[in-house]
């Protein structure tokens, strides 16, 4: 039987078969995998064969994962120097973030973009919590809006509380499988549950104390539509580094220091101290945003500090 992995707990997965069932399995013994390893070898939006469990119609048990058309993984939570698997088989993902409650971490939004770019899948960008905007706030909007749909991202804000741009999101999530992520308190959850009335997904305010988000979401899962179309919800964001990138991989998935880099001097350019380099030449002009080239300068940075760290640590 096939299905398609809905939610993961533990070691047991919930796959929705064709019919539209919920079969609670599990995997037995090695599953060979050809793409990527991670910490979980299955995850949610997983393509998946299946078999009952010998006795049991209840319960099953993965035979195999079929191949994915795309996935997107993060440096693991508690194991830094392994992939975790956020989800596969994605059309599409929604970075929910805020400017206010908590403050917009500017690099973070970039940090996402380095996960989904190098499977050339679509991001929206929705800033949350509009109802909290005064005039230095709609400012910085218009500044992110102008930046990123330069460069091909949708961008859009709304209130979960308001509804104001709800309907607009819930339109472009119309027949797809969109992957719903952000940093804990960006009002995800909240903002799901305003989208697909009825869920009931768990939310919580801002720690008084800390000024920060507190997870509410503890695993991912699979939502259907009314009007179409899946949403995966996943746990609140913290952090993301990047031990499975090289130099090369983020200067190729910036996409627009991409499209100028044919202009640089060196082909093997990585955009900071070489002669000729393109790249540089925009961000001096204006065409490339400098807030974008310190965030890969340091993004740059922080990968080779890991490398470093990496082949010198049994010396």
């Amino acid at each position: 039987m096939k299905g398609i992995v809905a939610r993961v707990t533990g070691s047991w997965h919930d796959i929705r078969l064709e019919d539209g069932t919920i079969l609670p399995s599990r995997i037995i013994g090695k599953l060979r995998m050809d793409d990527i390893k991670t910490t979980n070898p299955v995850g949610v939006g997983d393509e998946v064969e299946v078999q009952y469990e010998a006795g049991d119609e209840f319960k099953g048990v993965i035979t195999e994962v079929l191949p994915r058309r795309n996935y997107i993984v993060r440096q693991s939570p508690r194991r830094k120097h392994d992939l975790h698997l956020l989800a596969s088989n994605v059309d599409q993902a929604v970075l929910v973030t805020t400017i206010v409650s908590p403050m917009l971490k500017m690099g973070f939004i970039d940090r996402f973009l380095l996960m989904t770019e190098p499977h050339n899948i679509p991001v929206i960008i929705v800033i949350n919590k509009n109802d909290l905007f005064g005039e230095e706030e709609k400012e910085i909007f218009g500044g992110l809006k102008i930046m990123y749909e330069d460069i091909g991202y949708r961008v859009i804000s709304c209130s979960a509380q308001t509804g104001e741009g709800v309907d607009e999101l819930r339109g472009l999530l119309k027949d797809k499988i969109s992957l719903v992520a952000g940093q804990s308190g960006v009002g995800k959850s909240t903002l799901v549950n305003a989208i697909q009335p009825g869920l009931g997904l768990k939310t919580d305010e801002i720690s008084e104390y800390s000024g920060k988000g507190q997870h509410t979401t503890t695993f991912a899962e699979m939502f259907s539509l009314d009007q179409g179309g899946y949403i995966i919800d996943t746990p609140g964001i913290k952090m993301l580094s990047f031990n499975n990138l090289e130099p090369m991989d983020v200067a190729h998935n910036f996409r627009e220091f991409f499209v100028v880099s044919s202009s640089c001097r060196f082909p093997n350019c990585l955009h900071r101290n070489e002669p000729g380099c393109a790249v540089k030449a925009a961000v001096e002009e204006g065409s490339i945003s400098t807030l974008r080239y310190e965030h890969y300068l340091q993004i740059m940075a922080e990968i080779e500090d890991l490398n470093y760290w990496e082949r010198h640590k049994n010396l």
